[in-house]
């Protein structure tokens, strides 16, 4: 999946521009054919787009996509394979279909900082991904955040799994529901929060504090690191602290997802 950018050029000044590139940095693109009938379905997500190769064969399931499609007003665009699989970032498992929901809480790490307060919020804590790779713990992921007192996560684009139909089922849908906050670079994108006033607290072992006696007194991000790697070096060493979960019984380490809720959960209501 992937966010579109606006068809039509206007001026990048312009407070059009600014809107409609609000809007589209907020689109959340689902590919494949029964996913979207899916979300075609759900009365609660606000479809913007569909997208169909001009390739496919009018079979009933494009003929179900397209009146789905009508009855919930949205427009349907056609394109070549090649256009479609760039769209839909997955050529291979899109099936020639693929559709734009606008999430509002699905935006750039940017919009945030523009707009935040440290001292009028210094209970926000948000949780970041540092090469979570595995789309069954992304999406369990993003169902305890959205679920938490977390204000939301932090998801790289680069070194992560994509949001795909893998992820939504994982999430049971709540990746449309939460607050997903995109970037490209993790370490470029902490240094930026962390010159806003937040600290940066990595889950790692080495000279690590017990997560269960660290209490925040500024905005916090916990970041959780790869499945297997855990935090990369390169932002532990940009870290305020490293927390720990303490272990009994010789148990050595938890799944990702399992950390991820249990730091969520932590977190005092925003």
């Amino acid at each position: 999946m992937k966010n579109n950018t606006p068809r039509t050029p206007i001026k990048s000044n312009s407070a059009d521009y600014l809107q409609r590139k609000a809007f589209y940095d907020q689109l959340i693109t689902v590919y494949g054919r029964n996913p979207v009938i899916e979300v075609l379905k759900d009365s609660q997500l606000q479809i913007f787009r569909v997208h169909l190769a001009d390739s496919n064969r009018d079979s009933g399931v494009i003929k179900q996509i397209k009146q789905l499609a009508a009855d919930r007003g949205a427009e349907v665009l056609y394109h070549s394979r090649l256009e479609l699989s760039r769209i839909s970032r997955n050529g291979k498992q899109d099936q020639g279909v693929a559709c734009d929901i606008h999430c509002a809480g699905f935006d750039t790490y940017q919009n945030l900082l523009d707009n935040f307060d440290v001292e009028a919020k210094p209970n926000v804590s948000l949780i970041a991904l540092d090469g979570v790779t595995n789309p069954q713990n992304l999406g369990m992921i993003i169902r305890s955040v959205t679920a938490s007192p977390a204000y939301g996560l932090l998801l790289p684009s680069k070194g992560n799994a994509d949001i795909s139909p893998l992820v939504i089922k994982a999430s049971a849908g709540t990746v449309f529901k939460g607050t997903i906050l995109r970037c490209q670079n993790l370490a470029q994108a902490l240094q930026d929060f962390q010159a806003k006033g937040f600290d940066i607290c990595s889950l790692a072992t080495q000279n690590a504090t017990s997560l269960t006696e660290f209490e925040p007194c500024r905005p916090t991000i916990y970041v959780l690191g790869n499945e297997s790697k855990g935090v990369s070096q390169e932002i532990i060493n940009l870290s305020d602290h490293c927390l720990s979960i303490p272990m009994a019984n010789g148990v050595e380490s938890l799944n990702v997802a399992v950390t991820a809720a249990l730091v969520a959960f932590k977190a005092p209501p925003n």
